[in-house]
């Protein structure tokens, strides 16, 4: 898992919780980074579900609610950091179309080492959005909180269903419906 995603994710633990709490899951979780992460170099994803599993236990909340929250902070900082990423498209339906032919294309040429996970289209229009997310990461409720920002951006208003097709949540469909 690239860098940037444990970076970001101490930044959002630190303006969230505290640099207590930031140290807290660092000594608790059995890194073998120690928690020094750089922007561009690559890390075990089991650094990344230990950290998380500390922080939901100091503070409560679940592992889903703390990527949702997570997904809707990276979005501002692929949108600050990348804005032609964006900025070229007029549409969230557009954008999130997009993801996979590229925006993910786009990311790989920065990262070439990303792993990413797959969205395939299984229907558009100019008012929905039907897709399914593959991912052995099962991470999509990271991926339900950039959708969630990605509507905030444009100004727009989503009702997102979520349909988990494997129980584990490596395969989950995504209905999206602009409002």
């Amino acid at each position: 898992m690239k860098g940037i995603v444990f970076t970001e994710f101490l930044e959002l633990v630190e303006s969230k919780f505290g640099l207590e709490t930031v140290d807290t899951i660092i000594n608790d979780s059995d890194l073998s980074s120690k928690g020094i992460y750089t922007a561009i170099g690559t890390y075990d994803f089991a650094e990344m579900l230990s950290l998380l599993t500390h922080l939901s236990t100091h503070t409560n909340i679940s592992i889903d609610d703390l990527l949702l929250v997570y997904g809707e902070h990276f979005f501002d900082v692929l949108a600050a950091s990348y804005p032609q990423l964006i900025d070229k498209y007029e549409d969230p339906i557009e954008l999130l179309s997009s993801i996979e032919n590229h925006i993910h294309v786009e990311v790989r040429k920065i990262y070439p080492e990303a792993e990413l996970p797959t969205f395939e289209i299984i229907s558009k229009s100019k008012t929905s959005l039907i897709m399914m997310y593959k991912s052995s990461r099962a991470m999509y409720n990271f991926g339900l909180g950039l959708m969630n920002k990605t509507f905030s951006h444009y100004n727009a208003k989503a009702t997102i269903l979520l349909d988990k097709i494997k129980e584990d949540g490596t395969e989950v469909k995504f209905s999206i419906t602009k409002n």
